[in-house]
């Protein structure tokens, strides 16, 4: 054979083994690779999907934290005013109290006062009547002279 029926064999055999090539293997592999890159550009988009997500909800967290703190800054400062108030209410009322229980107390020294008066304005009437008695001798009436120890009383 000559190189020419050998060039134009090999270029039959090669021709095909295109053909073949092109029929039953190319439209595979193709098939493969589109799918290949379907799922990259799926992952790739959803690792985007993912880290605007991740973002957004970082975000969400920063946003409930500061608002969480807030919250209990306000909680707290609440707190703080109402043990404030409670405190203060205590005070007064224990001022309230105090200041009740002296009044009382004052104004029982008041009556013990007024009635140790009394008692001491009586005797002291009795004794100037037993004194009179004794330096007159005689005995005083005391319905007679109730006026005169009525007076003797305010007088004391």
């Amino acid at each position: 054979m000559s190189i020419t029926g050998t060039l134009i064999i090999q270029m039959i055999v090669f021709l095909i083994l295109v053909g073949f090539t092109m029929k039953y293997i190319w439209p595979p592999l193709v098939k493969a690779l589109d799918e290949r890159a379907e799922k990259i550009s799926h992952g790739l988009a959803a690792a985007e999907h993912a880290k605007i997500e991740l973002s957004n909800v970082h975000r969400e967290v920063e946003t409930k934290l500061a608002a969480t703190r807030s919250e209990s800054a306000a909680v707290l400062a609440d707190a703080a005013r109402r043990a404030q108030h409670i405190i203060d209410e205590a005070k007064a009322r224990a001022s309230e109290e105090g200041a009740r229980i002296v009044a009382a107390a004052h104004q029982e020294a008041m009556q013990e006062a007024v009635k140790v008066r009394e008692s001491l304005r009586h005797d002291v009437a009795a004794l100037a009547v037993k004194g009179a008695e004794q330096i007159l001798r005689k005995e005083v009436n005391p319905q007679v002279h109730a006026d005169l120890l009525e007076r003797l009383k305010t007088e004391l």
